[in-house]
């Protein structure tokens, strides 16, 4: 990984989609939203974001999030480009 940080042009932020499903998608009115991450972001750093999001807030809780179609502890980093989804709780038996 290069370092940037200091580079004319080059930013420590930018800008992931995120694709909502079910309950999410209803409360935030869309299925993709736009999430700023901090370069070095992780799954924790973005579920911050996610509950900043004034449609989305606690019902995040229970939920998962898939990054390039697996799920992720919160300790996996979130690189610019990644694919990015919230998997809402799944009830049943």
């Amino acid at each position: 990984m290069v370092d940037h940080r200091g580079v004319l042009g080059v930013t420590d932020r930018f800008e992931v989609a995120v694709r909502l499903f079910g309950q999410h998608r209803e409360f935030a009115g869309d299925s993709v939203i736009s999430v700023e991450l901090a370069a070095g972001g992780t799954v924790a750093d973005l579920k911050k974001a996610l509950a900043a999001h004034p449609a989305l807030g606690v019902a995040l809780e229970g939920a998962a999030i898939a990054l390039n179609r697996r799920y992720q502890p919160d300790e996996s980093p979130v690189l610019d480009g990644d694919e990015v989804a919230v998997i809402p709780p799944v009830a049943g038996g």
